[in-house]
């Protein structure tokens, strides 16, 4: 279990912090899948870096552009927009 600022989170405790499915007050992000193992290490940037609750799942979407009309990606849901935020902005996984 992860310690975050020196206190062990009692959302890991208790194993209620990643969402099951995609709840509806979610933030959500899309993020393009181009790396096999992205998913899991994105997760684990994620219960590392920040404390709140997340949903993490694989997804397809259309995508007009690609070859065959549509793109995998990682479908990321955030409880709190300041932590979507962050993991924009502090992830190194992300390359834009």
């Amino acid at each position: 279990m992860p310690i975050y600022k020196g206190k062990p989170n009692p959302l890991n405790l208790f194993k209620c912090r990643e969402y099951e499915f995609p709840a509806e007050h979610l933030y959500f992000l899309d993020i393009e899948l181009n790396s096999y193992n992205l998913e899991a290490a994105i997760k684990t940037w994620i219960e590392h870096n920040l404390s709140g609750r997340y949903y993490i799942s694989r997804d397809v979407k259309h995508d007009s552009n690609s070859k065959h009309g549509r793109k995998n990606i990682i479908k990321l849901g955030f409880e709190n927009p300041k932590e979507a935020s962050f993991f924009q902005l502090a992830c190194p996984l992300l390359k834009y």
